[in-house]
Parts: structure tokens; C-alpha cells; sequence
């Protein structure tokens, strides 16, 4: 019989712990890529109306994210698009946990690689984008010694311009982009979805206080829309004294 052990507000077992976040729960590894904050944050700024039926999450890790979505809009299909194995492999296993089989797939792909690798009925089927991608280029900053992590981290399976591009290819016109980024890339980022028809519409600067810069920006983009940009207030993540703001912990309740 395996012991279980509490790590991180699961439990822990043969290197996986098993968490809750908005209502949904989660196997990860404990040395490998884990979700973060910015996953919570991108799966609230990600809003899907009734007319959004079909998202896919690019680079879905162990597929925090799009099960979020699932979980939250009963009336969206999601793809889970995948390049790692062990991950892919953890996202089916997360599917069945929260018993979202009906409603959501797991695709272990190179989202670089889309377009040209046999998916064309994939091709401008998918009502929204979802995608936390790497946002450090290789060579920059530590890399780390899990695989999964650097993978993650580091442009090293998927390019920003290959991002965008991809997305764009797997939006229907009038599709929605929704992506939590660097705000150091930010300018590099508007350039991208410019030059590919994905025109900036929404963006909210993320701060862990009301004292310090903006760490995280959430951008949503629609494919073949016009000129007019929104730039909301900002988001805190925390009070002066450490403590989550209202709306931040109101998001991890989901």
C-alpha cells in the first residue's frame, strides 16, 4: 500500500502530489513542471461566453488551465495540445479524475508544428486560444534541471512567433486569443499578433502589490479584429500586509 504523505495542500504520492484549485483537482509531479499563479490568472481573464464552444490550451502542461475552463463553461468542448510526454500523459490522467472525458481531449503535438504536420482538421475549428507558454529565450536566465521546467520556462519546443502563429491558424475568424505573458516582451508580443492578423483588444498588468511593477500582463486578441484596444486597471496580488486581495482570492475559490 502506498503512504501518502500532505505537500502543498495535497497529497503526495509515487512523486505526484494530488491538489485542489477552482474546483478542480490536479495530479503534478513533485519534481517536475508544477502550475503557478499566473495559471489562475490566465483561466479567470480567459472568459468564454456561450458563443465560445470549442478552446483549445496550447501548451496545457497537466492541463490546469483548460480543466478549469471545462469545469467552469459546461457548454465548451477543450483541446489540450501537449508536447511532453509525461505531461500529456498526466493531463489524460487529470481528464479522468475530474471526469471531464466527454468534454475534453488530450493531443500530445508540437504546436509549432500544426500546420504543416497533418492537423488541417484542426485548422480554423476552434472558437478560442488559450496558452501560458515559455516566455524566456534560450540563454537567458537559470534553466532548469527538470526537463519538464525548462521545457516550460524556455523557448526551447515553441517560439513566441510560432505561438501566434499557430493560434492563429486554429482560430475561426472572430476567434479569441488569451495568453498571460512577461511584461517585459509585451511590445514584442503586439508586434507578433499585428504582422499576423491577431488584433490586440484587451490587456490588464498583473502586480504582486500595489507598490511594485507589473511582474505578469494578461492579453486577450481576436483574429481579423479591428483597432481598439482596452487597457483595464490593474490586478494585486497582495494587500501591503501579504495577505491575497479580495479578487485574488476570490479567483483561487474559483
Amino acid at each position: 500500500m502506498s503512504t501518502f504523505t500532505l505537500v502543498a495542500g495535497g497529497f503526495a504520492v509515487d512523486n505526484l502530489t494530488l491538489d485542489s484549485i477552482c474546483g478542480v483537482r490536479l495530479y503534478q509531479r513533485i519534481e517536475g513542471y508544477r502550475f503557478s499563479i499566473d495559471s489562475v490568472l490566465l483561466a479567470g481573464f480567459a472568459k468564454c461566453s456561450k458563443g465560445i464552444r470549442r478552446v483549445v490550451d496550447l501548451g496545457a502542461g497537466s492541463g490546469v488551465v483548460g480543466l478549469i475552463l471545462a469545469m467552469r463553461y459546461p457548454w465548451t468542448e477543450v483541446l489540450l495540445f501537449e508536447v511532453q510526454e509525461g505531461l500529456s500523459a498526466l493531463a489524460q490522467r487529470n481528464v479522468e479524475l475530474n471526469q471531464l472525458q466527454q468534454r475534453v481531449q488530450v493531443l500530445k503535438a508540437d504546436a509549432s508544428c500544426v500546420i504543416c504536420d497533418g492537423y488541417s482538421d484542426l485548422i480554423e475549428g476552434f472558437d478560442a486560444v488559450v496558452s501560458n507558454p515559455p516566455f524566456r529565450k534560450p540563454g537567458t536566465g537559470r534553466i532548469s534541471p527538470y526537463g519538464e521546467r525548462a521545457i516550460a520556462r524556455h523557448e526551447i519546443k515553441l517560439t513566441l512567433t510560432d505561438l501566434i502563429r499557430t493560434s492563429v491558424a486554429l482560430l475561426k475568424n472572430r476567434g479569441r486569443f488569451f495568453m498571460v505573458y512577461h511584461p517585459c516582451r509585451f511590445s514584442e508580443v503586439i508586434y507578433a499578433m499585428k504582422g499576423l492578423l491577431l488584433e490586440p483588444k484587451r490587456v490588464r498588468f498583473v502586480h504582486p502589490d500595489d507598490n511594485s511593477e507589473a511582474t505578469m500582463v494578461l492579453i486577450e486578441a481576436v483574429k481579423g479584429g479591428g483597432v481598439e484596444l482596452k487597457v483595464e486597471n490593474p490586478l494585486f496580488i497582495y494587500e501591503r500586509d501579504g495577505v491575497y486581495t479580495e479578487e485574488m482570492a476570490a479567483l483561487y475559490s474559483g
